[in-house]
């Protein structure tokens, strides 16, 4: 996969996210959608960064004093160690932060 390519993929795969997470029935956090960047700011707790990493072609997750790197694969991104996909971890890490239930696999 050359720069571009996984650039345009990890594009996508923020928007997908940030939307998922705006449409969500809460205020309690706030995105902030950059180049290859998505941050979640919270009302309580540390943000949480989603970040794209170019050299080695990962999307790395720091949340809660913890890091997952996802490797895509088939049009999706899973975790290099688990095998899970992003949108259950994150799914299940912001249905956690937020008390309420969380899908992102839409």
């Amino acid at each position: 996969m050359d720069d571009q390519t996984f650039r345009a993929h990890v594009r996508d795969t923020l928007r997908r996210i940030g939307d998922a997470v705006d449409a969500l029935p809460t205020d309690a956090v706030d995105l902030d959608i950059g180049e290859g960047v998505l941050a979640f700011d919270f009302e309580e707790g540390e943000p949480w960064v989603l970040s794209q990493q170019v050299p080695v072609r990962e999307l790395w997750l720091a949340a809660d004093r913890r890091a997952w790197h996802f490797l895509p694969e088939q049009g999706r991104w899973r975790e290099r160690e688990s095998g899970e996909a992003l949108e259950v971890i994150l799914g299940r890490l912001l249905a956690a932060r937020l008390g309420l239930p969380v899908d992102l696999r839409g």
